[in-house]
Formats: structure tokens, sequence, C-alpha cells
């Protein structure tokens, strides 16, 4: 007769500075030293940094002129997307060796539900040594490893472990061990809920545990709620298998700032061939299309549209777009940044709506005809004649 265990076994794995490390593979030089991965424009953002970046100051999302300012010694790497997913796809493989309860979250972290497998693989705590090992030998990069009896308090213990750790937060042990915590440890506390805690007196968990969910909602609103379940260590959600994209989108940031329209139009046809090829990719198509525009004073603004039938085509993901752009009207400053984003996605079925317009269907015809030339020759640069850069006879004749 078997036993059913009295808590599920959760493991929150999250690689340890990934797309550094992946970089170090080939540049095995550089181990120990700090090494920050981005584009170098003084307008670009940091994407990754080494712990000797992190001790200093430097962060993810931070502006790189920021980063420079405080690691002016870093060495600086070009990202490189492709090894960075060719990496994620080995790695969760590794986990689905080890249990089919797999939810990815990003490109280098995932959750694992290993409870049905503790009586084959062993504790969890041998588990999770495991994974590390395995990844570790099989690919060489350092990965952090929470242990707990649901996601919340796993992410906990992983965040707790790094860099290249294991820590387990028994059931039993749970709550003692969060009201140790300052409430930024919860899900949910940025810098403005903790200032609102702060005002109210609560800088800890335990803090936060002792007041009364009625006075935390009136502060806090919903969130006050989830908050105090946290803080007890309550959090329900199972680990789905499946993860669904809610949303596909790509933004740009221009190296100066931009005024005109056509430069404008040009981004948001880019970016409309790159969301529609990566719908397409995951077979999904979307029913509202969204644009961003962030201004020179970093405002932004945002405008959706909802369609009659859902698309992954990129002529009437533009189409909306610059619908909405134009229904901005005059721009008060110049653009920083334009983004789009598809939402409200569902599964393509291959059928689509048929239109009295001819050039649709020739449309949709060359988009998948391009998508079938870069499946068979990825390292080109198939793109519309639109988005090609001009001739020296067009640019002589540039007035």
């Amino acid at each position: 007769m078997s036993v059913v265990p009295q808590h599920r076994t959760v493991l929150h794995v999250d690689m340890d500075a990934f797309y550094v490390s992946v970089e170090l593979l080939e540049r095995p030089e550089l181990v120990g030293h700090q090494v920050i991965v981005g584009h170098p424009g003084p307008r670009s953002v940091v994407l990754s940094a080494s712990y000797e970046c992190r001790r200093l100051g430097v962060r993810s999302a931070m502006p790189m002129a920021a980063a420079m300012r405080l690691a002016p010694s870093a060495t600086v790497i070009e990202p490189s997307m492709g090894s960075y997913r060719q990496f994620s796809g080995r790695i969760m493989a590794i986990f689905h060796e080890i249990t089919p309860l797999v939810e990815q979250v990003s490109v280098d972290e995932a959750f694992l539900d290993v409870t049905g497998g503790l009586r084959r693989l062993g504790g969890p705590l041998e588990i999770g040594r495991m994974i590390r090992r395995r990844i570790r030998d099989d690919l060489g990069l350092p990965a952090s490893v929470g242990i707990a009896r649901n996601k919340y308090v796993a992410k906990v213990a992983s965040t707790r472990a790094k860099p290249d750790g294991l820590l387990r937060i028994a059931p039993e042990d749970t709550v003692a061990y969060l009201h140790t915590l300052p409430v930024g440890a919860l899900w949910g506390v940025g810098a403005k809920t903790a200032e609102v805690l702060a005002r109210a007196g609560i800088s800890l968990v335990s803090e936060l545990a002792q007041t009364p969910a009625a006075t935390l909602e009136r502060l806090l609103g919903s969130n006050g709620l989830q908050l105090y379940e946290l803080a007890w260590g309550r959090d329900p959600r199972p680990v789905e298998p499946i993860r669904e994209e809610k949303s596909i989108g790509a933004e740009e940031t221009f190296a100066t700032d931009v005024h005109d329209d056509a430069t404008l139009r040009r981004e948001l046809l880019r970016l409309a061939h790159r969301v529609a090829q990566r719908l397409r990719e995951a077979g999904r198509q979307g029913h509202t299309i969204a644009l961003k525009v962030r201004y020179e004073d970093f405002t932004t603004v945002t405008r959706s549209r909802r369609l009659v039938q859902p698309t992954n085509s990129a002529q009437t993901v533009v189409a909306a777009a610059e619908g909405l752009l134009a229904g901005l009207g005059s721009r008060p400053q110049k653009v920083r940044l334009i983004g789009i984003r598809v939402e409200q996605l569902s599964a393509a079925d291959g059928g689509f709506q048929m239109s009295f317009e001819r050039g649709d269907g020739n449309w949709r015809q060359a988009e998948e005809t391009m998508d079938l030339i870069r499946q068979r020759f990825p390292s080109g640069s198939l793109r519309p004649a639109t988005l090609m850069p001009p001739t020296r006879e067009e640019k002589g004749t540039e007035g």
C-alpha cells in the first residue's frame, strides 16, 4: 500500500546569471571577472550581469550607461539569443526526464512537482542535488534550487540559495522561516507597496502576518489579502505543465529619439513581422493588437484595438498598429521606444476568415513562404523590401 504524501514537494529551479553563464562557456578566461550581457549602446539595458558586477550594484534591466558607471572595467558581450534558447530547451528536457509536471516560467527557470516521484527518485534534497548535478555535468551551467511545499515558498528558497546553491524549507518550518524575512520577500511587494506597509509600521513578514486581513485590504486592496495568505505560507496554485503565453510582443528603443512618421512606421512594420513570425511558430493567433509608445521624458502610453477576426499576419498587425499610432494625434515629444503586442491569443487551426480583398491572401501566402525559407536558411536576412537599406543610387537622390 503506497503512502500519499501529506504535502506536495515543489522545486523551483533558477539558472544563475543564465546569459552570462552561457557566454562564459565560450569565453572561460572571463570566469571570475566582471561581465555584462547586453548591447553596448548608451541607450540599451543590461540583460544579465555576473555576480562580480552584481556586487557593485549592477542589475538586469538597468540602463547600460548606469551599469558602466558602476562597473567601468566590465566586459560587455553582445547577447546570443539563439544559444540561450538552445540551452533553455536542453535544461527543460532534463526537467521532463524527472517529472511530467514542469511549469516553465521563463527561458531559465521552472517549477517542478516531484511529489509522485519521491519513491522512485529519493527524497527532496536528493532530487534537488541530482538536478543540479545533471545541469552542471551535461551543460556546464550553475543552477540554484529551492524546495518547499508550494510554488511561492520554493521560489523564496531558490532566491535564498543563490548563487549556485540548494535550500529546502521543510513544511513544518515554513511559517517560522518566512516570518524571519522582510516584507520585500513576498510576491507583489515592490517599492510602492513596501512604502505603504512601512507607513503602517510593517517591515517584516511576521508583522504583516499578525495584521488583520481586513486592515491589509483597506491598505492595499485585494493585493493585501493575497499578501496575508503568502505571509502564512499558503499558496494553493498547482504546478501547471502547459503554460500558454497570454500575449506575444516586441519593442525597440531607438538609438536617438525619433519624431518623423516614416521612421516610426518602418519600425512598426519590422516589429509586426517579428511578432507575426513568433505567433506562427507557436501556432497562435491573436484578437487584440496593442501599441506602446514611450516619449523622451519616459512618459508611456498604450492603446489597443480588438480585431473582428484573430490574426497572425504581419500585414494585419501593422495596419492596426499604424491606425493606433495615428489615433494618438500630434506627438508632444520625440519617441524613445515603440512596441507592438498581440493579445487574447488562441490556437491557430490553419483556417482564416476570407476577405474580398485579393491582397490579403497574397500577403498571407508570402509570409508563410518567408517562414519556410527562414527554416531552411536560418542565417539569412529575408525581410520585406521596405525594410531593406537604401541602395547607393537611392541615397544619392535623398534631398
